[in-house]
């Protein structure tokens, strides 16, 4: 009883505890959650690594490079008006 009223009695304190409390008393379930966490950290560097490369690394070496290489890839060329062909009397 004693250590319950030092825990608080908010809910937001009872949920942590008892959270805290089934992760203590866990003992195959704690192996499996850190293989979890293990398999998460893995997947996201090996997608970071395979699906997002530092593309901008190879076209330019500074950040000002790499700006202005997105800034022209980005902003569309600005058409060009018709020549107009010159009378000659």
């Amino acid at each position: 009883m004693e250590r319950e009223s030092l825990r608080g009695n908010n809910w937001l304190s009872k949920v942590w505890w008892f959270y805290v409390d089934g992760f203590r008393a866990m003992t195959v379930g704690r192996t499996l959650w850190a293989i979890i966490a293990l398999k998460v950290i893995i997947f996201f560097v090996i997608i970071k690594w395979i699906f997002f490369p530092d593309f901008l690394a190879g076209k330019a070496a500074d950040d000002e490079g790499k700006a202005d290489y997105v800034r022209h890839e980005l902003v569309p060329p600005s058409p060009q008006p018709p020549s107009q062909p010159q009378n000659s009397p």
